[in-house]
């Protein structure tokens, strides 16, 4: 069955059939509340992990996908590469993966599915050797007025390494490490910053320095990236405790 993972009443595996994917895109469009089935052509691509809950037979509470490679050299074909100019990264050695399409079930609010996930998703970068975590990080919506304090914390500490700095390639962008001269409240900034990009900052994550407004999704996404050697000792502990 490809368990990664079993914690609590909790159980993370890597989906096997077209069944466990369909499922995933079922869960995908109530959690991202889309018109059409979420499902691209990037989900052939990747490995989907599906969080269930075993004490409700089996009932998909949260999902994954990703996609691996084996180098910067192979970046240009990621889900990312279509808003960002990722040139930068193609200098990255080591193996890499796309984390994308991550959602929770919408009447879910355990923070136990979020551990499990990250615990499946450290199980998968252990057993593969991977060297690099992406992704986009969504904000919910796309007006920027009530996330300025998320925005501006990010410009102050969690802009990408120049060597690696997306830049920009998507038509309809806000530029915030230009943009923004406000001194974020962290306490507000905490409170908007989305559950996955806040968990990503916690490990030493960074993000690209101008938001994509994705009207499509109905979202505002930074890219997100994070070095898995640059993990503070302490947060890898807690990973793998558990991972294992």
């Amino acid at each position: 069955m490809a368990v990664l993972l079993e914690k609590g009443r909790y159980q993370a595996r890597l989906a096997q059939t077209a069944c466990d994917v369909a499922e995933a895109q079922k869960l995908r469009t109530l959690a991202f509340a889309t018109e059409d089935l979420d499902g691209d052509a990037f989900d052939e691509h990747c490995s989907h992990v599906l969080i269930e809950d075993m004490s409700t037979n089996g009932e998909l509470v949260c999902c994954f996908r990703m996609l691996t490679m084996q180098g910067g050299d192979e970046v240009g074909r990621s889900y990312s590469a279509q808003f960002y100019d990722l040139s930068a990264l193609r200098g990255f050695t080591g193996p890499m993966v796309e984390m994308g399409r991550f959602c929770i079930h919408p009447d879910r609010h355990d923070p136990d599915i979020l551990r499990v996930a990250w615990g499946a998703m450290t199980a998968y970068v252990d057993q593969n050797g991977v060297e690099m975590l992406f992704g986009c990080s969504s904000f919910a919506g796309t007006e920027t007025v009530e996330y300025l304090d998320a925005f501006a914390m990010l410009k102050d500490k969690h802009l990408a390494p120049k060597r690696w700095l997306p830049r920009v390639k998507a038509p309809d962008v806000f530029r915030f490490a230009t943009r923004l001269r406000r001194r974020p409240n962290a306490k507000l900034a905490m409170l908007r910053m989305p559950p996955l990009l806040r968990t990503y900052l916690m490990m030493g994550g960074w993000v690209s320095d101008h938001a994509v407004v994705d009207r499509q999704m109905n979202t505002l996404h930074v890219f997100t990236g994070l070095e898995i050697s640059a993990i503070p000792a302490a947060r890898k502990r807690l990973l793998r405790a558990v991972a294992g």
